[in-house]
């Protein structure tokens, strides 16, 4: 089919990812075409399995439904009433054609082979002792593993990502990045920040390159780069809304962009070209993207600034970066979307995503670090089943023996030692804190909720149920004085013994739905209901019934502030009244024995 981009790449996979692929295609095409006037037939929705896992990573493959007619919506790809049946059934027909030539090759390739025996295999060249001490052995290879069309395609990422990262080394594009950077400026920021950790803590063990990948973080984030949902209308800068994609341009390919998307405005009539650029010199000048574009740029920035840096991919589509810290002597989460490092707990607890794969791509090895991210280690392993595990750790291997034959015996020592320690790291699951609790804060709400990265609901077993009652010092001066720091995230209690309660949850009677939220970019800290929840409650409770005392009045002092529509309602509850009252101070005569305050967020 002349002019069909999605059929020609889809085309140039292999023939077993091809037959795979172009069965579901067919199926999607064959239910409209049968059954045209049932909706559920015209929609598929982003997040289905066989969506997300089997078409979503082959290439082409999303591109022939946009030929077909699909349109992209928020959570589904839809087609619409006004598309073309005909335009639908040609693309099906041209699929269905190369499908059946493919079928008939397979068959006579096989029957060819049935009536001779292959010959036997040339064994692997065994390593010599000292490449053997230097860089990990290729783990053989499995004994009768199954060639399936999710191996090869996990494959075609493995090489793709490891070849892209050597993009980062060109010395004239770190240069063009470095001119980007206020490099003097972020190092003068850094020391400053150095100095204020060492005296807070003489015997802080920091180095000023651990501040310096804050700073840049910070930088990038706040006056670099942005995010893009939806791109103004070119003409008259109104709303626009995605609308499937265009053909990319010979500009386009030149900078790595195979996927244009199209953002069509309603009142002009016209389409705003967004090419998703995987280049990142082209990145340096538009400065705009998604996560693949930020942590790609971000990526490049690290490596100019002469940091050690790789390019982390999550198959549960998210991708960041990893810094070397030489003083730590360990790797560093660092998410630019999200202005974050060092938490890697952030998406499996705090957005609630269900990891399996996440592998790090630096200039001279690929790691499977999952497991750094992760504090579920089994549940992850039960998801781990695109490919075996020992197909795996042989491809890994085999990629780093080959990237690694021109470097020299130091490096390829360092390299092991790394990959040691990162290994005893990955043995014990990590214990998350709370700034890995809240959801995900890049990219519109809508996007965050149909992925289901605004951050999990507080469960049962989350509360602490603590209640408060007077020790014999407050009882003897009859003041119970209790305060939250919101930024130290610590309750002091202002008696004799100056008791202090780290952690906002701890001090909590009752929780439901809400997080502590660091702002970096508005240097804001609060605590709000998760984002995704139409509310949240909080509650502490007081109770002087154990020292046989009641509480004669008491004083609240709370501050609360709302965005857009939201609302917030205060209440202080006894056993017999509840009373409303707004933010700031207010006093109120109580006379009984336990006492709730309860804020609850509303959207």
């Amino acid at each position: 089919m002349s002019g069909s981009q999605g059929v020609t790449a889809l085309c140039e996979n292999p023939t077993e990812v091809f037959l795979d692929v172009s069965k579901l295609l067919i199926t999607y095409a064959d239910n409209i075409l049968r059954n045209p006037n049932e909706d559920k037939y015209r929609s598929i929705r982003i997040g289905n399995p066989t969506f997300s896992t089997k078409l979503l990573p082959v290439k082409g493959a999303v591109e022939c439904l946009f030929e077909m007619g699909f349109e992209e919506a928020e959570t589904h790809l839809v087609f619409p009433k006004s598309a073309s049946v005909e335009r639908l059934r040609q693309v099906r027909e041209t699929i269905a054609a190369e499908r059946d030539q493919r079928l008939g090759a397979s068959k006579a390739a096989s029957s060819q082979q049935s009536a001779r025996v292959p010959p036997s295999p040339a064994p692997p060249p065994l390593p010599s002792a000292s490449s053997a001490a230097a860089v990990p052995t290729p783990a053989p290879a499995p004994a009768a593993l199954p060639f399936t069309s999710s191996s090869v395609t996990f494959l075609r990422t493995l090489q793709s990502n490891f070849q892209h990262v050597l993009i980062y080394e060109s010395p004239e594009l770190q240069q063009k990045a470095l001119n980007c950077i206020p490099h003097e400026l972020l190092r003068t920021r850094a020391k400053e920040r150095l100095k204020q950790a060492k005296g807070a803590d003489p015997v802080c063990t920091l180095g000023e390159k651990d501040m310096l990948i804050l700073d840049l973080l910070q930088w990038f984030k706040g006056d670099f780069f942005s995010w893009v949902d939806n791109l103004p209308c070119s003409r008259c800068g109104g709303a626009t809304q995605p609308s499937g994609s265009l053909l990319p341009s010979n500009d386009d390919l030149r900078w790595d962009a195979g996927r244009v998307e199209n953002h069509y405005c309603h009142t002009c009539q016209l389409s705003t070209r967004f090419p998703r650029y995987n280049h990142p010199e082209k990145l340096l000048e538009t400065r705009k993207g998604r996560c693949g574009e930020w942590a790609n740029c971000f990526t490049l920035l690290c490596r100019a600034l002469g940091l050690e840096a790789r390019y982390i991919w999550d198959s549960t589509d998210h991708v960041w970066t990893e810094v070397y810290s030489q003083s730590q002597r360990r790797w560093l989460h660092c998410d630019p979307c999200e202005n974050t490092c060092d938490k890697p707990l952030l998406y499996e607890v705090g957005w609630g995503k269900k990891l399996s794969y996440i592998l790090a791509f630096s200039k001279d090895q690929v790691v499977d670090v999952t497991w750094r991210y992760s504090c579920k280690h089994p549940e992850v392993l039960s998801r781990r089943t695109q490919v075996q595990e020992t197909w795996l750790l042989h491809k890994l291997n085999g990629l780093n023996a080959t990237r690694q034959q021109s470097l020299g015996a130091e490096r390829k020592q360092q390299l092991l030692q790394r990959l040691l320690v990162e290994l005893v790291e990955f043995i014990s699951p990590k214990t998350s804190t709370s700034g890995e609790l809240g959801g995900r804060i890049s990219g519109s709400l809508a996007w965050r909720v149909v992925r289901g990265e605004t951050g999990a609901s507080n469960t049962e077993g989350d509360a602490q149920e603590c209640v408060f009652i007077p020790t014999k010092s407050e009882k003897q001066n009859k003041l119970f004085h209790i305060c939250y720091n919101v930024i130290k995230n610590c309750y002091f209690r202002q008696s004799n013994d100056q008791e202090t309660i780290p952690g906002w949850q701890r001090g909590a009677w009752r929780t439901e739905n809400m997080f502590r939220k660091e702002e970096q970019d508005w240097q804001m800290v609060y605590l709000a209901r998760t984002e995704g929840s139409s509310f949240g409650r909080i509650s502490w409770k007081f109770n002087c019934a154990p020292v046989g005392m009641k509480i004669k009045s008491a004083s609240v002092r709370a501050f609360s502030q709302t965005f857009h529509s939201g609302s917030i309602r205060w209440s202080l509850r006894s056993a017999e009244t509840t009373i409303e009252f707004p933010g700031g101070l207010f006093s109120q005569m109580v006379n009984c024995t336990p006492l709730q305050v309860c804020p609850e967020a509303m959207s």
